[in-house]
């Protein structure tokens, strides 16, 4: 074998064994925890126990936090949780225990919801707040934990789940991005769990599941319940004093045995996968709220294409755009590996440049470098041998990436980062500008819970690309795969649906733009009455006119799922976000957005949610209507739980599609130059790991 071969395979198969180690890496992150000003000579207040249990059901998933805080000093103190904002979560309940009793929060504009909370505090009287901390962190304010004594709260979010090309993917973010400086500098962070942690999830799936994960937690207990039914638990304790835990309804519950436990440290995403059976076929499922006949209803439709999208053949230029500031330091290791992964998959008629930017540019590639293995590997020697420093000017590494484009040439600009844009030009209407006059795909890998997420989702839909959210917990190759799949193969653009027969409202998003390969699709919206709608989704495909068409059934009552409603209040926040993206921040704009978040008792930039005494919200007029919706959430809750798996197909007379959905493994990229390569890497990995031992 020649040798610089040899060479080139060795290192890649090494580069291969980076993926297995992504997990253990040292670097210190910040993660989820209580905050304490910096320099404050009292002990730190103590996570008890740190109780989750979701369950993944009917189109989305419902999180539960139960934590337990003491304070070992000899004074009354004030505690701060702070946490990552999971994505596109409707944050609806915080409840807070006073006197043993649980009170739930109510929404409030955000200065009046701080200005209760300070006045309560001020007198000593029992007070609690979440705030957000824009797309960074929900904070959670409690006052007082007396003095050796401790306090309880629960925080419950709902989000719809998404599955791409055949996986789900569940995402409870516990670490911080970093990227918050002032923040850091301000306060140090207790991010252990003294006692007890338990992580429980449940899967209830209408479609058969073939499989299910947990990433980096090999503690994790699996069980099947069914092919459409799954159980995970995850826990710091032995089962038996786990079982002890159990619904355990006071703070003043068995004291527990340390004998059989471990801290656990909160600075780690757990991530959920579940793959579904292949060859299910592309459908159209609906899951509906309606309280009674006389009321509007809300609805979720959830379509999975199953489209004849053709792998592309021509080969392509591709930029990659790689953030190397300070705030990447602890996401490095997971880009370079996130990298390599996606050059393997370049085929030999493709094109590549590398740019990385931080406070400046720099380009790694002379112009555009054909893909071959010495090319790839030189790349890839000099991302080794970089460490992340400085700010970050996101705005001229993708000015730079869209500087001496080939008119000839289909370009896609892949771009990794944080979206903290810190440097230069930092408006989000800015980057929406340069990227509308340019002809290219922005496909943005967004790595860290604290990252832009709202920047980087307006730059890929208006450049009518696609966003993937990366975790450091997350299987880097598998998220490659995913995106690969789409990258190769063609798209259905200029999406339109129409839904006749019924009277239907309020639909978001409104400007759906272009469904990849393996994306789904949520439509949430408002109908009057029940009845036959004709439902009709077209598009093009490669220049061809695509046109698919069903009837589906809108029930006249359906009480079971009431959670819907904030998750369509959720969605029509961010469009309403979006418009000021582009038209800036207007009082109308604003107040819309604080009207929805009252009336559905959300958290947002703009509201926050209070708990104080009963007699405190009526002293002050404040309305109950939150603690009336999170009673009839929980009473639904405890209803599906009794209930078998519910189908909620909703074409099932009249299939939208006649194919299959795709799935991980069907269908080719085309042409990949890792055809051959990557047997061989595999082989001389294991040998390698052979040889060490």
């Amino acid at each position: 074998m020649n040798r610089t071969i040899q060479s080139l395979l060795l290192r890649s198969a090494f580069m291969t064994s980076v993926i297995f180690a992504i997990a253990s890496i040292s670097t210190h992150v910040s993660a989820a925890g209580l905050l304490k000003p910096v320099n404050q000579q009292y002990q730190d207040l103590i996570i008890e126990s740190h109780h989750v249990d979701v369950v993944i059901a009917d189109g989305y998933a419902t999180t539960q936090i139960e934590q337990v805080f003491f304070n070992p000093n000899a004074m009354d103190l004030e505690t701060i949780y702070s946490f990552p904002v999971p994505s596109k979560a409707a944050v609806g309940e915080f409840t807070y225990w006073i006197d043993g009793n649980p009170v739930t929060g109510e929404v409030l504009e955000k200065r009046e919801a701080r200005e209760v909370y300070n006045e309560q505090k001020s007198q000593g009287n029992e007070a609690a707040l979440v705030e957000q901390d824009d797309y960074k962190t929900f904070d959670i304010s409690v006052y007082p934990v007396r003095a050796n004594d401790k306090v309880k709260i629960r925080l419950v979010y709902v989000q719809a789940t998404h599955t791409d090309t055949g996986i789900g993917r569940y995402q409870y973010p516990l670490e911080e991005g970093g990227v918050d400086e002032a923040k850091q500098s301000f306060w140090t962070r207790n991010e252990t769990v003294e006692q007890s942690f338990q992580f429980n999830l449940t899967l209830r799936s209408n479609y058969p599941i073939d499989g299910l994960r947990l990433p980096n937690q090999p503690n994790a207990v699996v069980n099947q319940l069914s092919s459409q039914e799954y159980q995970v638990s995850l826990s710091n304790l032995s089962n038996q004093a786990s079982n002890q835990m159990i619904n355990e309804g006071t703070l003043e519950g068995t004291k527990l045995s340390t004998e059989n436990q471990t801290a656990f440290t909160l600075n780690q995403d757990i991530i959920a996968y579940w793959r579904y059976t292949p060859g299910l076929p592309g459908a159209l499922d609906m899951v509906t709220y309606k309280a009674t006949p006389e009321e509007k209803g809300t609805f979720l439709l959830t379509l999975t294409p199953a489209m004849d999208l053709q792998p592309l053949q021509q080969g392509r230029d591709w930029v990659f755009v790689l953030d190397i500031s300070g705030s990447m330091q602890g996401k490095y290791s997971t880009l370079v590996e996130g990298v390599r992964q996606a050059m393997g998959k370049l085929t030999a008629d493709d094109r590549f440049r590398v740019i990385l930017f931080n406070d400046r540019t720099k380009e790694l590639t002379h112009g555009y470098d054909a893909v071959t293995p010495e090319n790839i590997n030189r790349v890839l020697n000099k991302l080794d041998n970089i460490t992340p420093n400085n700010g970050t000017n996101l705005y001229a590494g993708v000015e730079k990436a869209l500087k001496n484009l080939d008119a000839d040439r289909a370009t896609g600009i892949i771009l990794v980062t944080d979206g903290v844009a810190n440097v230069g030009v930092t408006e989000k209407k800015d980057f929406l500008t340069l990227l509308e006059k340019a002809d290219v795909r922005l496909f943005s890998f967004i790595m860290g819970n604290q990252s832009n997420r709202p920047l980087l989702e307006g730059m890929t839909k208006v450049s009518q690309g696609f966003y993937q959210e990366v975790s450091n917990a997350d299987d880097i190759l598998g998220q490659v795969l995913l995106a690969t799949g789409k990258l190769n193969h063609e798209a259905l653009r200029d999406i339109q649906i129409d839904i006749d027969g019924v009277r239907v409202k309020d639909l978001t998003p409104s400007d759906i733009g272009t469904l990849y390969r393996g994306q789904q699709l949520h439509i949430a919206g408002h109908y009057w009455k029940g009845g036959a709608a004709d439902v009709r989704i077209s598009g093009k495909i490669g220049g061809e006119k695509k046109v698919y068409e069903t009837t589906i059934q809108f029930p006249e009552t359906e009480t079971r799922y009431p959670e819907l409603e904030r998750i369509w209040a959720y969605t029509a926040i961010e469009a309403l976000l979006e418009q000021q993206d582009y038209l800036g921040e207007s009082q109308d704009t604003k107040q819309a957005i604080i009207d929805i978040a009252k009336e559905y008792s959300l958290v947002t930039d703009y509201t926050s949610m209070i708990v104080v005494r009963d007699s405190v919200f009526e002293e002050k007029g404040i309305a109950r209507s939150n603690q009336q919706r999170v009673e009839n959430e929980r009473l639904a809750r405890e209803v599906r739980a009794t209930q078998p798996v519910q189908n909620h197909r909703a074409d099932t007379n009249k299939p939208l599609y006649t194919h299959s959905r795709p799935s991980v493994g069907s269908g080719g990229g085309g042409g990949s130059i890792n055809g051959f390569i990557l047997p061989m890497i595999a082989a001389l990995y294991i040998l390698r790991r052979r040889k060490r031992s």
